[in-house]
């Protein structure tokens, strides 16, 4: 059986495939390193590539090898420090480090990792996997586009990954039948004079030896034509193609009232940047409508939410009852899916939090698909989260989570927007 090696740099990422295989292969540490990257990261380079490291003892390959067979007995000897099956540590420094060049792992089982790039969207799709916008209604199918890759036919030019062997094939037998048809129909007609003048009982020697040769030049002519040619390979051809679903909206209403320090902003910015990034990287188009709010709610663009300077008390309610007045103004619940998410550190006026959950059950869970709150804070519940709690019993679609460091981000993020397959499962 032909084997097909592909040595060929990556030009045009044709090795795309080989590398995807790899990721999906060593999928799960490159998720502990990403998830680990995440929280090391600053606001601003959340979103570009990451160096994974991968030990290289989970590189080995299992195989299959000879054992001793049998039952067999054997007594290790051991001594006054160690007892059999103990694990001598490998020395620090000095020649135990080794041969090479590089220094012994951390771990100190003596493996150097195996660290490679991954690109900006492949750090991206390992981010946001099985993530999701909750309960989206395919309804309105002009604006919302997802993508999905289909088949799309065969292409002469691909990855061996994707080579289709019947289709390879048939071309093979094609170009056989045109490069040797006719030499076929003159061997035919060459064997069947032989013949003829084989059962003649005249001596036509020279004729027969001339009939041979050219039989054989023939036959010669014909093995040299090659089984499968480059010209014969045919690969299977992927697009992406897009996928219109329905119109959705996300509200993000971030707390920036004085109770709220820089640490605990920082958290609030780094969770709505995540959610950005999930956003645009899913959905082709989506709105985003931020608000800002202290005792004063305000709609602001991208820039001023994530670095305006202005603060000062806090009234929750006034960033709900702006979101309720923009749903009104220019979202229609029925040709819009309408989400919210709502970071706050919970320190809100006593008697503004009944108000809240009040605007939550009768004026915008009715209205929203979904609704996430995160509550940042290392100290007790307030009055915010009791009252939204009772909101979470009344609302299945309203979900709640509490952040008290950097670490606790990513997690919470993926608690929030799992897909509900991946939860089931």
């Amino acid at each position: 059986m032909a084997n097909f090696i592909d040595r060929r740099l990556n030009a045009k990422n044709k090795s795309t495939v080989n590398r995807q295989r790899f990721i999906r292969r060593y999928k799960h540490q490159i998720k502990q390193s990403v998830e680990g990257a995440i929280n090391k990261r600053g606001v601003t380079d959340i979103s570009s590539g990451e160096d994974v490291s991968i030990t290289k003892k989970d590189l080995s390959e299992p195989i299959f090898h000879r054992g001793k067979g049998g039952v067999r007995d054997q007594v290790h000897p051991g001594n006054d420090q160690f007892s059999p099956g103990d694990k001598i540590p490998r020395p620090q420094g000095g020649q135990g480090q080794g041969a090479g060049e590089g220094n012994a792992s951390k771990d100190g089982e003596g493996n150097d990792d195996f660290v490679f790039s991954i690109s900006k969207d492949e750090y991206l799709n390992i981010l946001f996997e099985d993530l999701e916008l909750p309960n989206l209604e395919k309804s309105q199918l002009d604006k919302l586009v997802e993508f999905k890759t289909v088949r799309s036919g065969y292409c002469a030019e691909g990855v061996p990954a994707n080579i289709d062997i019947v289709k390879s094939l048939q071309g093979s037998i094609a170009r056989r039948i045109a490069m040797t048809s006719s030499k076929r129909r003159k061997l035919t007609e060459l064997q069947h004079a032989l013949a003829k003048l084989t059962e003649s009982p005249i001596d036509n020697t020279a004729e027969k030896q001339r009939l041979i040769k050219e039989i054989d030049e023939l036959k010669a002519k014909i093995a040299k034509v090659p089984f499968i040619d480059s010209f014969d390979l045919r690969y299977r051809n992927y697009a992406r193609q897009a996928v219109p679903t329905s119109k959705a909206v996300m509200f993000c209403l971030m707390d920036v009232s004085g109770s709220m320090d820089q640490a605990t902003k920082d958290i609030a910015k780094r969770f709505y940047i995540l959610l950005y990034l999930f956003l645009t990287k899913t959905y082709q188009s989506i709105d985003v409508v931020y608000i800002r709010h202290h005792t004063q709610a305000k709609e602001v663009d991208e820039q001023e939410f994530f670095y305006s300077q202005e603060t000062g008390g806090t009234i929750a309610s006034s960033a709900l009852e702006l979101m309720n007045q923009i749903i009104e103004q220019r979202y229609s619940d029925s040709k819009w899916n309408i989400y919210g998410a709502q970071a706050s550190d919970g320190d809100n006026w006593a008697d503004d939090s009944p108000y809240c959950r009040q605007l939550m059950e009768k004026q915008l869970m009715p209205k929203c698909r979904y609704f996430s709150y995160i509550e940042i804070t290392k100290r007790a519940h307030q009055t915010l989260w009791q009252q939204y709690e009772l909101v979470k019993k009344s609302t299945p679609h309203f979900a709640m989570a509490h952040i008290k460091s950097v670490e606790d981000i990513y997690p919470v993020f993926r608690e929030l927007f799992s897909k509900k397959s991946a939860q089931a499962a």
